[in-house]
């Protein structure tokens, strides 16, 4: 990681930048921002990771295998978070969030999933240096993962049996009914949780299961803690404005799950044959890229083949 310093301060300085400016320059605008912005400002950081993937690629030690790492943990991160967007979408529509402060609990959301994402990279990465054979456990995860996402009943949140409403719902006094942006207030000397806690709460846990995920996927791809938290944090990056924009667009991923669970399976595979054959980062990422856009180009036709109708 030490060879990697000077990268780590440009790194920093960037991100910090990109993040004031995502979080707060962004953030004077009061309900939904608008489909066309929101997709204007994704194009923006996209293209600022595009950029960062070509720094690494002149300038890092190594840097056309590097950038090739961090083009395929970038992918695997982005369409992952864009199936942890429609949970979101979820999350808001049951606990009935307005539009004007879901910008507000996803801003939060994104800066301690940043604190998460980088703790659970840590250990993943210092697991596999302790005990190499935790390799074929993620390898299996991210299976079962896959299976999950390509067969399994699509998600619903039940408020009465989900573990953090119930455990919320024990320890604190909550408010069904709530007006504002805050995520307590106090009534009659009372302090309460409102919706927007349980939100933000609903939120945070549900990226911690799709961090178990995503997180041993990008370790399949690469091993180098630089360019899997730098990965990580460029996909998290505009993930507001992507889910504004998703809200638009939604007939473009239809089948993104699917496209994603094949991409799951095969970077469990190739985790589970890492010691017999290693499959290259440029073959990964080929497949990665095609798995993609085939989900979308039949996701296109099937918009179109229902136009027709």
């Amino acid at each position: 990681m030490h060879n990697h310093l000077i990268f780590w301060i440009i790194f920093s300085v960037i991100i910090l930048v990109m993040f004031y400016i995502d979080l707060y320059v962004t953030d004077h605008r009061k309900g939904k921002i608008g489909i066309k912005a929101s997709l204007i400002w994704s194009g923006v950081w996209i293209t600022c990771a595009l950029l960062f993937n070509l720094i690494i690629f002149l300038f890092l030690e190594d840097g056309k295998q590097k950038a090739i790492e961090f083009l395929a943990g970038y992918l695997v991160e982005k369409s992952l978070s864009v199936d942890n967007l429609f949970v979101f979408l979820m999350i808001f529509n049951v606990l009935g969030i307005s539009d004007e402060n879901q910008p507000h609990i996803l801003k939060w959301g994104i800066l301690s999933a940043i604190v998460l994402r980088i703790l659970f990279i840590l250990a993943g990465v210092t697991l596999i240096k302790l005990f190499h054979p935790i390799i074929y456990v993620f390898g299996l995860i991210l299976l079962l993962a896959a299976y999950k996402m390509a067969f399994g009943s699509e998600l619903k949140i039940d408020l009465k049996s989900n573990f953090v409403i119930k455990f919320v719902s024990k320890h604190f006094n909550i408010l069904a009914e709530y007006h504002g942006s805050k995520f307590f207030t106090k009534r009659n000397s009372i302090r309460y949780v409102t919706p927007l806690f349980l939100a933000l709460l609903l939120i945070e846990s549900a990226d911690i299961v799709f961090a178990v995920d995503s997180i041993p996927a990008v370790i399949a791809i690469t091993h180098d803690p630089f360019i899997i938290i730098t990965s990580n944090i460029f996909a998290i990056l505009g993930l507001r404005a992507l889910y504004f924009a998703l809200v638009g667009i939604v007939d473009l991923f239809v089948y993104l799950k699917y496209g994603v669970a094949v991409i799951l399976a095969f970077v469990g595979l190739k985790m589970l044959v890492t010691d017999l054959y290693e499959i290259s980062t440029l073959v990964s990422l080929g497949i990665i890229i095609s798995c993609i856009i085939i989900s979308i180009i039949i996701s296109l036709m099937k918009k179109k083949k229902h136009s027709a109708v």
